[in-house]
């Protein structure tokens, strides 16, 4: 499967903006690349305006998710839809969508985790449902928005599920590029799978943001990066053999022995 991650710059508090944005982006990517799937950033019709999120948020995926099942099928491609602000029964919530090349949706996942440092809570709800593995055309893929890379756990438990790609969607920050390079790695090399990342460039509210967008393969070899100050996609065919035969080189999986690790309390 041939994947395309956008990395792009966000305006904040102006979905419509950037709907306009990315329906121009994705039709380029479409034209220049020809991928299968194509992934999204964190948060992409708001910017992280979370004050303000009451007014710009969708409502259950209105009037973005319609726009981007019509993106999908009118270019016959599936789209990770990134991350949005979404308005529904119990507060805003951070949603990630999967949109299939038929205009179908897939799955969606609301982050869990919610960012201490940036007083999430306080504007957003988190999640309720764990993260699960989902399947577009056949492959077997896990998505985990941002701050959710910290916790090892969850993305263990989707390589367990069989899960041969992580997608990541974020807007990660430059003070802490480093931990965003290493994490992923730790996460590619501990599960034995693919990491794709697609995470967002510019600044807001004082904060510079990342970019370093990211495809990673199963030994933990950075296969392509993205630039820090760059609007940019990176398109790359992945080889899910290479899932395989790591798995088979090293066998975590048949070596664990999960009756002898503690309980979580």
């Amino acid at each position: 499967m041939k994947f395309s991650i956008i990395q792009m710059d966000i305006v904040p508090g102006d979905p419509e903006a950037n709907r306009i944005k990315v329906k121009e982006l994705i039709q380029k990517e479409v034209e220049e690349n020809n991928p299968d799937t194509i992934i999204l950033p964190e948060m992409w019709t708001t910017a992280y305006t979370l004050p303000e999120l009451d007014e710009y948020a969708d409502v259950d995926g209105e009037p973005t998710i319609p726009f981007i099942k019509w993106l999908a099928r009118q270019h016959q491609v599936n789209i990770v839809a990134g991350s949005i602000a979404n308005k529904k029964e119990g507060g805003i919530y951070n949603s990630a969508y999967v949109i299939d090349r038929n205009g179908e949706e897939v799955y969606n996942y609301d982050k869990v985790h919610l960012v201490p440092m940036l007083k999430e809570e306080k504007f957003l709800a988190g999640g309720q449902k764990p993260a699960e593995v989902f399947e577009l055309d056949g492959l077997k893929m896990g998505l985990i928005i941002c701050y959710d890379l910290r916790f090892p756990e969850l993305i263990r438990s989707l390589a367990l599920e069989g899960a041969q790609v992580l997608i990541i969607v974020a807007e990660w920050p430059l003070a802490r590029r480093d931990h965003w390079r290493t994490l992923q790695m730790a996460r590619a090399i501990e599960n034995q799978m693919y990491i794709c990342s697609s995470n967002r460039i510019g600044s807001y509210d004082d904060v510079d943001f990342a970019g370093t967008s990211m495809i990673i393969n199963p030994w933990g070899e950075v296969l392509a990066e993205g630039s820090v100050e760059k609007e940019e996609s990176l398109s790359l065919e992945l080889d899910l053999e290479r899932v395989k035969s790591v798995r088979k080189e090293v066998p975590i999986f048949t070596s664990r022995v999960p009756h002898l690790y503690k309980k979580e309390k």
